[in-house]
């Protein structure tokens, strides 16, 4: 039974419980080292018997965790938000609310790449748990991204996907859900309320974070200064929207010299990361930085505002990363891949 209640630090005090009961580095450390036969048996041991239990007469394996880690996931997120009300339930509906346009970028990606219904049905959106049947009949129903996007046409970010050209590709569909996201979150948070100012600071990072990223990938695409510019998202304190003409056309030189004009970023952290990515071919260890920092941002504002929407924003994001930790975790296993690699990509 789920009680809805205004004392907003009796919520935060139940957020701060389950956070407490969250896997730590050590648990999923051991998990890295299990066989791929105990793995079932240990994640289920962790907080995720129920779901299992209910997937383990169709799925098996990898499958079966999958949906199991992703219905637990979707259950104790509406859990977490029927828990509150009022301007709390506000602050945290506007975090929670970037899964559904995670939601819609599967459903674009599945009808693009024609993966089976199935298949989705079995793993990233569980047929078990009915908030996923309108995703899945969305699927179903689509012969293209157009068709998937006119179905999702009344959400709340359905006239961003409309407003794009009939030809759009998957990635402008994407850029337009991310846009549109970080858009509609800074607006409705305040900035002369202190924990909203706080929430709307780490979004920020998040995207200075996901420009970054861009403009790198990107830059080694050789792709071009109109393209780049339409991939970053206005928000972010790092980069101001008045750099991106320049940063554009510049690329990764002018990212660098905007960088090294702030006072809000770490270059010489940067540079040496860099160097790292160069030689191990990828931006993983760029990725694994900026991961941690977002980690070491929600952190430090829960434990400033104890008595606010933060902790609890902070446990679903905690909740998240342990779902997020335990699929790479399950994936490599099954894929054979090193544990010391596995180490590498869980936070």
């Amino acid at each position: 039974m789920i009680i809805v209640i205004g004392n907003t630090a009796y919520v935060a005090s139940r957020a701060k419980s389950r956070r407490k009961k969250l896997a730590d580095l050590a648990r999923m450390r051991q998990l890295i080292h299990q066989s791929t036969d105990q793995l079932t048996v240990a994640i289920s041991n962790i907080g995720y018997a129920d779901e299992i239990n209910l997937y383990a007469s169709k799925l098996s394996g990898g499958d079966l965790v999958e949906a199991a880690l992703t219905h637990n996931l979707e259950s104790e997120l509406n859990e977490i938000v029927s828990m509150c009300n009022g301007k709390v339930k506000s602050m945290v509906e506007i975090y929670t609310s970037r899964f559904e346009y995670q939601n819609a970028k599967v459903v674009l990606r599945a009808v693009m790449n024609d993966v089976d219904l199935e298949k989705v049905a079995h793993s990233i959106l569980p047929e078990l748990n009915e908030i996923n049947t309108p995703w899945l009949k969305i699927i179903e129903n689509s012969d293209d991204l157009r068709s998937a996007a006119t179905q999702m046409r009344r959400k709340s970010f359905g006239s961003s996907l409309m407003a794009l050209p009939e030809d759009s590709r998957l990635s402008d569909y994407e850029d337009a859900l991310d846009r549109h996201y970080f858009s509609k979150a800074i607006q409705s948070l305040s900035a002369s309320k202190p924990a909203s100012r706080f929430l709307r600071n780490h979004l920020a990072l998040e995207i200075d974070h996901r420009n970054i990223l861009n403009i790198l990938e990107s830059n080694s695409m050789g792709i071009d200064s109109e393209e780049i510019s339409k991939l970053l998202i206005p928000g972010g304190r790092v980069l101001p929207s008045s750099s991106f003409s320049s940063i554009a056309a510049g690329g990764r030189d002018s990212l660098m010299d905007v960088l090294r004009s702030s006072n809000r970023f770490d270059i010489a952290e940067f540079e040496q990361l860099l160097l790292e990515s160069q030689k191990v071919r990828s931006l993983d260890p760029v990725i694994t930085w900026f991961k941690r920092q977002e980690h070491d941002s929600m952190q430090r504002m829960s434990y400033l505002h104890p008595v606010s929407a933060l902790p609890i924003v902070h446990y679903v994001s905690m909740k998240v990363q342990e779902v997020a930790d335990l699929r790479i975790i399950v994936r490599g296993r099954l894929a054979g891949l090193p544990e010391d690699v596995l180490e590498a990509h869980i936070l």
